[in-house]
């Protein structure tokens, strides 16, 4: 295994550009279009940009099958997600037998084109239950794979327009920025951190235990589509920035944004998270409880497990496993099982619902939980709301 080496060996790149790109735009004025939803346009970035290497567009059936069944693309690499471009039967009639398909946002302007090489039919119920395992309309993975076509297109993708984000942009990096970033600071072990909610004390503890062992942190939080309740992107991207330089060492600290969408697929999905973070350079995942879980789908420490379902060689990417953790009273500090000999009673956790119930409420967050810069920001931001 080499370290800081792509999935697959290459990191892709499916960005056109100069004459390419002015071919496939004028190409693309002649194409049958395709409008891709959220999901689908982060899924159309996160390929071009070589986070999803090997991948280089929509999955076909071979890959998508055996990524179900054995939690491998065909060629053999591990890969535990399905990432395809599902559309309804009127827009596959509308695509026809076209050698190619322009992919459009929600305001109808070219993205990317698609060279279609396969169309198929694929089990909505069936990948459900072996990706989420699960079939219950309440987990908000079935729910949009019941609302997603029934018909999958496949080929490699051109990106002709990226996807301009106020909020985010300016924090945007690609693979290849953050590998150029960790080689000019000459770090050798990279850990990232993955998170869609505002890092908290427990949260401090972890990365700062990390920190310890590595030479870098990349807090890379997703801001890619998410359920309606979780916190809005914008105020997440505030709190980190005000723990910056404060509470974590900037020298350090590399902050970037993931744009991806979550699938809520639990331990799947860690795996996942894992090697797109392997893709943008880094050695070392942070792997906390019930990463990507939602609800009671997955057992606290099920995502943990999963990295020991494949060999380190394969996965390419070392998880780091911390327990849960908690602010003990008696400690006076926070802790978890394996550090803290105190009972529950003497023990602040907050769930991530009690934090937003506590917030719409108007209530105070404790200092114990969260720090007050960030807890400014939070209860402003549900005050306006």
């Amino acid at each position: 295994m080499i370290p800081n080496q792509p999935h697959g060996g290459i990191l892709i790149n499916r960005i056109a550009e100069g004459q390419e790109r002015e071919r496939w735009l004028a190409r693309a004025a002649k194409l049958p279009r395709v409008r891709l939803n959220l999901r689908q346009i982060s899924d159309v970035e996160m390929i071009a940009t070589g986070a999803f290497s090997p991948l280089e567009g929509f999955m076909g059936r071979a890959d998508y099958e055996r990524v179900l069944g054995e939690e491998r693309l065909a060629s053999g690499t591990v890969w535990t997600i399905p990432v395809t471009l599902a559309v309804d039967e009127e827009t596959k009639r509308a695509v026809g037998g076209s050698e190619a398909a322009a992919l459009t946002d929600e305001h109808d302007r070219v993205v990317a084109v698609l060279e279609l090489h396969e169309t198929f039919r694929y089990d909505r119920e069936k990948e459900a239950q072996a990706v989420l395992r699960t079939t219950d309309a309440s987990h908000p993975g079935v729910q949009y794979l019941r609302g997603a076509g029934e018909y999958c297109l496949a080929g490699p993708i051109h990106v002709l327009e990226r996807r301009q984000n106020p909020v985010t942009e300016n924090y945007r990096l690609d693979p290849r920025e953050t590998r150029y970033l960790f080689a000019q600071r000459g770090w050798k072990t990279i850990v990232a951190f993955q998170t869609r909610n505002p890092v908290h004390r427990a949260h401090e503890y972890i990365l700062k235990c990390a920190l310890e062992t590595v030479d870098g942190l990349l807090l890379h939080p997703l801001v890619g589509e998410t359920r309606d309740e979780d916190i809005p992107a914008d105020v997440r991207i505030q709190c980190y920035l005000a723990l910056l330089g404060n509470t974590l060492p900037a020298a350090r600290t590399i902050f970037s944004v993931y744009p991806a969408a979550m699938r809520y697929a639990g331990p799947r999905e860690a795996i996942f998270h894992a090697i797109a973070r392997k893709n943008y350079g880094c050695t070392h995942f942070i792997v906390g409880r019930d990463h990507a879980g939602v609800g009671n789908f997955y057992g606290p420490f099920d995502a943990q497990k999963k990295f020991f379902d494949f060999a380190p060689h394969e996965l390419g990417i070392t998880p780091y496993c911390f327990d849960a953790t908690f602010y003990c009273k008696k400690c006076a500090q926070v802790a978890s099982e394996k550090t803290c000999s105190h009972g529950p009673e003497n023990r602040l956790t907050l769930s991530g619902t009690k934090v937003r119930e506590m917030l719409r409420n108007g209530e105070g967050l404790p200092l114990e939980f969260t720090r007050p810069e960030v807890a400014a920001i939070l209860e402003k931001a549900y005050r306006d709301k």
